[in-house]
């Protein structure tokens, strides 16, 4: 698959195989994930493999408990995080999550992300689980496993989303209630 394609073929998926996922295409997941642009060549993640003890984790998320195979927690460590560049280690930790996710879509997994930062109650049980020092913290999960369910290659493009040279504050946007429930 080329670039493009893998971009839109990635899907959220919330039902896995009973499958397990070889450790090499995992190595590869976190090589793609520390290949990842960062502030100042900073590079202040972590990355916290689980494949044993799944149900263990999945009972400490506030979102996300399907049944995926296999993890890959993406944290930020506040002692690599240095400089008047630290607080970009949430924007550096992101693009390594979407690394891992793109790369598992190229491998052929289903993968979702399951976000925890800056939700303290997300945070706080995960943290604990892992037994993670104060100064690291888990921006997010990417949960992978070989997908049980079909979910078609889609852009999500809407043109009232894309300004040309200045923006437009005169446009109208309808938000998603749904969504709102959490903020």
């Amino acid at each position: 698959m080329d670039g493009n394609s893998i971009i839109f073929k990635r899907r959220s998926i919330r039902k896995y195989k009973e499958e397990s996922v070889d450790k090499d295409i995992l190595i590869h997941l976190v090589e793609a994930g520390m290949a990842a642009p960062t502030a100042c060549n900073n590079k202040p993640w972590e990355f916290i493999v689980i494949t044993e003890n799944m149900d263990s984790l999945r009972k400490n998320l506030y979102f996300g408990n399907y049944n995926a195979p296999a993890a890959i927690v993406v944290c930020g460590n506040m002692k690599l995080a240095k400089g008047g560049i630290q607080k970009y280690w949430v924007q550096d930790c992101s693009a390594a999550m979407e690394n891992i996710l793109l790369a598992a879509t190229e491998k052929g997994l289903g993968s979702v992300w399951i976000g925890l930062y800056p939700q303290a109650s997300a945070i706080k049980p995960v943290s604990d689980y892992l037994d993670l020092p104060d100064y690291v913290v888990p921006l997010g999960i990417a949960l992978v496993g070989y997908s049980d369910e079909d979910k078609d290659a889609r852009t999500q493009y809407n043109e009232k989303r894309v300004y040309w040279e200045s923006y437009d504050k005169n446009r109208k946007h309808r938000s998603r209630e749904k969504n709102m429930k959490f903020l």
